[in-house]
């Protein structure tokens, strides 16, 4: 990775330098690859929201394509960066945050997305992706889940729910799902949020939302794949239920949702409860979200609602500010070699006990 900017759609190819003032459009951000995702997929609404935003994105923080980077790792969703167009890594099975955390710790000044999915980033690369958050990398890493693994042909996945039939649980795995939003949480990250692939006004939001917060930043992104899993978010998700299976978590406001906005959640104790406001009005005692809380207990427990008891919440569950990681140590080289000095090497290999051999 230099500052000359070479297209990775044909390596070796110069891309046009785009400076951060000049205008750019949805255009500019899409490769001339053809898209090979199945028809009707998901991805498809994921990847054009990204290309529409970008353009906003790097205007409003000045940075040019140039520094813009994606990466992933194995799945239908690693295939995102030859898509667009901007520099881009495909990397193995699970360590796309191993690689983004190298790459924005030697180059903080660029913006590094990363993207995989509900089997690379939960199951082999699970742990990985746990580290890059605690250390608050500043990495806007976005999980694709489909809750099946669809590049492999329709296997079970970390999130596929209990009793889920599929070609290795052919009568129905026994396994407890992954809640994504609930490790998140867990691993500390600073910035963590759920939208869905057909709310493509939501979607938008929660990108432009991503691309602004300097930190850890965690996106699951219900996907449908209509060709192992079709469907698997319709009960809460199609448009025709949306309003009332759903609740748009926003900051400082009760948590209310249905059609008319007659619904609502209040704790009673820890515990929470659904509130019919069409008999009682008054929204006094309803859950108020609260995303900047230093605490994830209340993200955490918002985090487990879950159909069909209760509304599927979508938005931001935490938004705080901490120190990132490549910030930290940017600062602890400099001033580890501000104080003895730059230093030689050839002096420190020459230093102490030498000979040469013949």
């Amino acid at each position: 990775m230099n500052g000359d900017p070479i297209s990775t759609n044909e390596p070796g190819a110069a891309a046009a330098v785009l400076p951060a003032t000049t205008p750019m459009t949805k255009a500019d951000f899409t490769s001339d690859q053809i898209v090979r995702w199945c028809p009707g997929c998901g991805d498809y609404s994921i990847l054009a929201q990204m290309q529409k935003v970008m353009p906003n994105i790097c205007a409003r923080h000045n940075i040019p394509r140039e520094n813009v980077v994606f990466m992933s790792g194995i799945g239908c969703s690693s295939r995102f960066p030859y898509y667009m167009n901007t520099y881009g890594f495909h990397g193995i099975h699970g360590r796309a945050p191993t690689f983004a955390t190298g790459l924005k710790a030697v180059r903080p000044e660029l913006q590094v997305w990363v993207v995989t999915g509900d089997g690379d980033g939960l199951s082999i690369g699970g742990n990985h992706l746990l580290h890059a958050l605690r250390r608050n990398v500043d990495l806007k890493i976005l999980l694709f889940n489909n809750r099946i693994y669809g590049l492999t042909k329709g296997q079970y996945s970390p999130t596929s729910e209990i009793g889920k039939k599929t070609k290795s649980s052919p009568i129905g795995t026994v396994e407890m799902p992954i809640n994504p939003i609930c490790i998140a949480l867990a691993a500390e990250a600073t910035f963590v949020a759920r939208t869905i692939d057909t709310d493509t006004k939501h979607l938008q939001e929660i990108l432009e939302r991503a691309a602004d917060h300097k930190g850890s930043v965690f996106v699951e992104i219900f996907q449908n794949c209509n060709i192992f899993n079709d469907g698997a978010f319709e009960s809460f998700a199609a448009k025709p239920v949306r309003e009332e299976k759903t609740v748009i978590l926003e900051h400082g406001k009760p948590v209310v949702f249905g059609k008319d906005r007659k619904k609502g959640i209040r704790l009673v104790g820890w515990k929470p409860e659904v509130v019919d406001l069409s008999v009682a009005s008054d929204t006094t005692g309803l859950l108020v979200h609260d995303e900047k809380a230093e605490s994830g207990t209340l993200a955490y427990l918002l985090a487990h609602l879950m159909e069909p008891e209760f509304p599927v919440p979508l938005g931001v569950f935490r938004a705080i500010e901490r120190p990132t990681y490549e910030g930290l140590l940017t600062q602890q080289v400099k001033e580890a070699v501000g104080k003895p000095g730059a230093g030689n090497l050839d002096s420190l290999i020459r230093a102490g006990d030498t000979w040469t051999v013949d």
